[in-house]
């Protein structure tokens, strides 16, 4: 089962193939924190965009690992790419950027990103 997301002003428009997660990670590094992102990731091929790729601006810092998109528009950002332990593309979806989400029942899982 597939789940979509956006941006605010609706540009980029994103889905993924699999089930809504029921876990999120929470992080509170000084990207994360301030941005109060709730990250899933997925493998990057179940990640499809389907609009907006020219609305889309990235952001690196720290280790330059993540290639964090915004859009250009509303600044909302709703996904990275990235890779996972493994060296597998993954892409970290913002779950608050998922309208079918319900945030208020994922159980977080909090990372010490301030430390890394």
């Amino acid at each position: 089962m597939a789940f979509e997301g956006s941006c605010h002003c609706g540009k980029v428009t994103y889905s993924v193939e699999g089930d809504m997660p029921t876990t999120a990670i929470s992080c509170n590094c000084s990207h994360c924190r301030r941005k109060g992102f709730l990250l899933a990731f997925f493998p990057r091929e179940q990640f499809t965009l389907t609009a907006g790729e020219d609305a889309l601006q990235t952001y690196r810092f720290n280790t330059h690992r993540l290639e964090h998109l915004f859009c250009k528009t509303c600044g909302t950002q709703g996904f990275a790419y990235g890779s996972g332990p493994d060296g597998k593309p993954m892409a970290a979806v913002n779950l608050r950027c998922v309208p079918a989400c319900d945030l208020d029942a994922l159980s977080l899982h909090k990372v010490d990103g301030a430390s890394f």
